[in-house]
């Protein structure tokens, strides 16, 4: 299995276990993620975003409010405030053998190792938007993701909020 690590760093040779802030219970940890979830992380590294899909417990009536007007499987919501930094960021895809991994979380597609990882490939992603477009993914702009996120907290939709420390005040 093939897990993923996103940086804008292009020339990271080792991976070692740090803590991670917003896990403050895990011991130190390298973090990668699968496959499905890697366009989670087609963004600068802060970028705050919200992202959401129907789960097997999502309601009817949740489904057709967060999911109306739309074929892609899952939506993507960033403020209109970073489009131009994810024009310009030159992003990285490490990959890992998934050897030393165990499954973290399963609906963020969050995996770790308490061991040291040396990548077997890095490359250059390349225009994120696109990448974003071509998995399928609706990508919308909003000026506050703070509507969205607590729209999506109280849903039985399922999500992933990424960095939002970083979005800009209600």
């Amino acid at each position: 299995m093939e897990l993923y690590h996103f940086s804008e760093e292009p020339n990271i040779e080792v991976f070692r276990p740090r803590p991670a802030p917003a896990f403050p219970h895990l011991p130190p940890v390298v973090f990668a993620l699968d496959r499905e979830r890697s366009p989670h992380y087609f963004f600068p590294r802060d970028c705050p975003r919200v992202i959401y899909w129907k789960a097997d417990w999502t309601t009817e009536e949740d489904a057709k409010a967060f999911l109306a007007n739309t074929v892609a499987e899952k939506v993507v919501v960033v403020e209109s405030g970073w489009l131009d930094r994810i024009r310009e960021t030159k992003l990285y895809m490490y990959t890992f053998a998934g050897d030393s991994f165990e499954m973290m979380d399963g609906s963020a597609g969050y995996y770790v190792s308490r061991e040291t990882v040396v990548p077997v490939k890095v490359e250059l992603v390349g225009d994120l938007l696109g990448k974003l477009l071509a998995a399928k993914l609706d990508v919308r702009f909003t000026s506050s993701l703070h509507p969205i996120r607590e729209s999506v907290i109280a849903s039985t939709i399922d999500f992933s909020i990424i960095r939002f420390r970083n979005a800009a005040k209600a």
